[in-house]
C-alpha cells in the first residue's frame, strides 16, 4: 500500500489538530490561557451530588487554571507565563475549571466579554455539561456570537462515554438523551462542540471506545478531544486503583486504542487532544503519561509505521 500523504491544511500531520485548524482559520499559533471562573457543578453542589465525577480532583478539571479571582487579572497572569509577546500570537480564553455555564446569564455575560474583548484573545472556549445548557443560556451565546463574530465561541461537553454502566460509575448524573439535546441546540446556534472522550475507563473494552467514536461520528460534532484516564490524587477514582478495582492502560495499550479510534473518526473532526495533561504533582497513573512529548512522537511514529491516518477506516454516515 501507498504511503499515506496527508492533507496540506492537516500540516504534516496524520490526523486534523487543532493546531492545524488555527492556523489555517487565522494564520498563526495559538496558545490556551486556563482559566478559573469560581463556578461549581451540580456534581458537587448537591442538586445530583456532592462528590464530584468519580475522576474529577478537587480543582474540578482546573489544575493548570492561572490563580486569580477576577478573570481580566488571570488574563494578563497567563499572557505574562508566554514571555514576551511574539508578532502572531494569539490566545484563546479557556474557560476550564467545574461547569462554565452553571450560573444565571447576567453573572456569566461579564466573565465572557472581559475575555472576549481583550486585544490579544482570538477567542473562548467554555468547558461544561450538556445538562447546564438552559435557554437563557443558549440565547447568551448566541448573542455573544453575533456581538463578537469575529471571534471563536467554543463549547466544550463532557460526554466521556456513550455507555450507560460507566457513566453510572463515574456518578455522570445526565442521560445521553441530554448530550443529544445539547448537540442539537448548539447546532441550531452555529456554535461549536468540542466534544471530551475519556479512553481506558474502569471495565469499558477497545470495542466499547470504538462504539464512542462511532456514535460521534453521527452527531458531527467540531472538534473531539481524546483522554488517557488519569487516576489523580484526592479522586473517589485514586481509592479504587489502590483497591485493585481496575487496571490502568499500559503505553502500547493505550496507543492501538487511539489510533484505531483516530482511523475510525471522521476526518472532518477537529482533534483538540490526543493524549492530555495530568498534573504531576496529583498524578498517581498511569506514569507514563508524564512525558507527553514522548506520547505523541510514539503516536505519530507508530501512525507512520502503519500507514494509519484519521478517517481511514470511517465509511461515512
Amino acid at each position: 500500500m501507498a504511503e499515506f500523504m496527508p492533507p496540506a491544511h492537516w500540516l504534516g500531520k496524520p490526523y486534523y489538530s487543532v493546531s492545524a485548524y488555527l492556523r489555517n482559520t487565522l494564520g498563526c499559533k495559538c496558545y490556551k490561557i486556563a482559566l478559573d471562573a469560581h463556578m461549581t457543578c451540580p456534581n458537587r453542589d448537591g442538586t445530583l451530588d456532592t462528590r464530584g465525577c468519580l475522576f474529577c480532583s478537587a480543582g474540578g478539571s482546573g489544575d493548570f487554571a492561572v490563580p486569580g479571582q477576577d478573570i481580566q487579572e488571570q488574563l494578563q497572569a497567563g499572557l505574562a507565563l508566554f514571555g514576551k509577546k511574539q508578532v502572531g500570537r494569539r490566545y484563546i480564553a479557556y474557560f476550564q475549571a467545574y461547569t462554565n455555564t452553571y450560573a444565571a446569564p447576567e453573572i456569566l455575560r461579564p466573565l465572557y466579554v472581559r475575555a472576549l474583548e481583550h486585544p490579544d484573545i482570538c477567542g473562548i472556549a467554555i468547558a461544561t455539561r450538556p445538562d447546564c445548557l438552559p435557554h437563557p443560556v443558549l440565547r447568551l451565546l448566541a448573542e455573544l456570537r453575533s456581538l463578537y463574530p469575529d471571534k471563536l465561541i467554543w463549547i466544550e461537553l463532557g460526554l466521556q462515554t456513550i455507555h450507560k454502566e460507566t457513566a453510572r460509575l463515574l456518578r455522570r448524573g445526565y442521560e445521553l438523551s441530554c448530550f443529544e439535546t445539547a448537540m442539537k441546540n448548539l447546532h441550531m446556534l452555529g456554535i461549536p462542540a468540542i466534544v471530551h472522550v475519556i479512553l481506558g475507563l474502569p471495565g469499558e473494552t477497545a470495542n466499547q471506545m470504538l462504539e464512542t467514536i462511532h456514535y460521534l461520528n453521527t452527531r458531527t460534532p467540531f472538534g473531539i478531544k481524546l483522554q488517557l484516564l488519569h487516576v489523580l490524587e484526592g479522586t473517589d477514582l485514586a481509592a479504587l486503583y489502590r483497591a485493585g478495582a481496575f487496571p490502568v492502560l499500559e503505553k502500547e495499550e493505550y496507543l492501538d486504542i487511539l489510533v484505531n479510534c483516530l482511523t475510525h473518526l471522521s476526518p472532518d473532526i477537529v482533534v483538540h487532544r490526543v493524549t492530555g495533561d495530568g498534573p504531576k504533582s496529583l498524578l498517581i497513573a498511569p506514569l507514563w503519561s508524564r512525558d507527553k512529548r514522548d506520547v505523541l512522537n510514539s503516536l505519530h511514529r507508530k501512525m507512520r509505521l502503519e500507514n494509519a491516518f484519521q478517517g481511514k477506516a470511517f465509511r461515512g454516515i
